[in-house]
């Protein structure tokens, strides 16, 4: 039996943050190269929702899906083709449905950009085998705690989970003027949104996260719809309560995108909290 694979949630922000690595891009390249090599990973994006269920990706040959618009045209010619994982992604759907999750198989999905961002980062050769689970709709945080339970038990099979999203997200507030360094001025809500949902991470209050839009400061501005920030809750949910949790913090690139990432099960890395 394997050692425990880690668990990840991760902000992916703008699509540029494919082109535009500011302080969260070497903090990614150095966590996975530190990482336990995995036998897959499967993927939670909030770029992937379904109705009536979660879906799975089965497909063995995968699209890299340029799901954006009005970007630099760099950006539409990035490639990550890493294979996908179709027996594993069967069993995926069978542990689910045992969890009393409805869940199926898509086996022509490919990878949308909340997931090959954050994987060009963390494993660049795209050599791990790579699957996607969609978020079902309606999801709610508790919901979301729960699919992360149920998705546990694959980091003792050696596979990573990612989960990726935005610890905020308001697109209709960014600054171009603030840049994507990740070192620009900081509008003070996407902070004092960004130190609350950190201190309820590092104390697992797992309640008071599944509350936070009515108990964390600015949440509804932070986040104007929850698909970004209930990857985070899948992930706190896939977490053992005794493990400590890492905190990566890549500052807020366009003023208004919080780039903090969290790792559980992960080697210590310098510089993480």
């Amino acid at each position: 039996m394997s050692a425990k694979q880690a668990v990840l949630f991760v902000s992916h922000g703008s699509p540029t943050f494919a082109v535009e690595p500011g302080l969260a891009g070497p903090q990614l390249r150095a966590l996975g190269a530190a990482l336990a090599r995995p036998s897959a990973i499967v993927v939670i994006s909030p770029h992937w929702m379904t109705r009536g269920g979660a879906l799975v990706s089965a497909a063995a040959e995968q699209e890299t899906i340029h799901d954006f618009g009005g970007f630099p045209a760099e950006l539409y010619t990035l490639q990550y083709p890493a294979q996908g994982e179709p027996a594993l992604a069967a069993r995926i759907v069978q542990r689910l449905q045992q969890a009393g999750i409805a869940a199926g198989l898509d086996d022509t999905r490919g990878l949308d950009h909340g997931a090959w961002v954050p994987l060009r980062y963390l494993y660049p050769d795209a050599d791990v085998p790579v699957f996607q689970l969609a978020l079902p709709y309606p999801l709610d945080t508790h919901a979301a705690l729960a699919l992360g339970r149920a998705l546990r038990p694959l980091r003792d099979e050696n596979v990573l989970i990612l989960a990726s999203g935005s610890l905020t997200h308001n697109l209709y507030e960014i600054s171009r003027e603030a840049g994507a360094s990740g070192t620009g001025e900081a509008e003070d809500y996407a902070v004092a949104f960004t130190r609350w949902v950190r201190d309820a991470v590092q104390a697992q209050d797992w309640q008071r996260l599944a509350d936070y839009r009515r108990l964390a400061p600015q949440a509804v501005r932070a986040h104007p719809t929850e698909e970004h920030f209930l990857p985070l809750l899948i992930a706190a949910g896939a977490a053992e309560a005794d493990e400590t949790v890492q905190v990566f913090d890549g500052g807020v690139t366009y003023g208004v995108l919080a780039m903090e990432s969290y790792a559980w099960g992960a080697p210590a890395q310098p510089g993480a909290q």
